[in-house]
């Protein structure tokens, strides 16, 4: 009896007691596996796979292919030449049974890939974050600087991000402050030609 098995995004025609290399799987040395893609048993095609079929197989190591060289060169331009080489990783196996039918009943630990979802440990749930319409709820410290000529959304984040969230901070800048300011935040004169120092302290009278 013969069967066509599917892993690793290959198939392989096996016999009982025939050794072959398919992509590493998730288990050790001298464990049992199953095959549960069995596209064909002898005469009868699956469809896709053959209901209730599968192939059972002892590990016996997990070792690493030829190694294969890549060398990559680019003309253009400056130019360009690099060279990897790569040794994909494999598992050794021994077919030991071929089953016709049963085979979801076995027990038998499924034969994974080691890089597949199913095989990859599960990472601890993150602690659920705090919806985006909640944050912006959220009451912010501070006066509305755009109420100021000329300051948006993105420049009254700038102020914050400088320290700035009151009127009454922009109505106490002496002369070098507003010109410090201004070359921080690159305004090219605007705090002075709009007259914010001006309109903050009248702001933040009402405040």
């Amino acid at each position: 009896m013969f069967a066509v098995l599917k892993t690793g995004g290959k198939q392989y025609k096996v016999q009982s007691g025939d050794v072959l290399r398919v992509e590493k799987l998730a288990a050790e040395a001298g464990e049992t596996v199953q095959f549960n893609e069995i596209l064909m048993l002898d005469g009868q095609v699956g469809a896709p796979i053959v209901d209730g079929a599968a192939v059972q197989a002892t590990v016996i190591d997990q070792i690493k292919g030829d190694k294969v060289i890549h060398f990559v060169k680019r003309r253009r331009k400056h130019g360009s030449q690099r060279t990897k080489g790569h040794r994909q990783q494999l598992t050794l196996l021994r077919v030991t049974e071929i089953l016709a039918s049963g085979g979801a009943e076995t027990g038998v630990k499924a034969a994974i890939g080691a890089g597949s979802v199913a095989g990859a440990p599960v990472a601890e749930p993150k602690a659920a974050k705090a919806p985006k319409a909640a944050e912006a709820a959220a009451p912010s410290a501070g006066d509305d600087l755009k109420k100021l000529p000329g300051v948006g959304p993105a420049m009254e984040k700038k102020l914050h991000e400088a320290g700035v969230t009151r009127f009454a901070q922009i109505a106490a800048w002496t002369d070098e402050q507003v010109a410090a300011m201004d070359t921080r935040l690159g305004l090219k004169g605007k705090i002075v030609n709009d007259g914010w120092v001006a309109l903050a302290k009248d702001l933040a009278g009402k405040a």
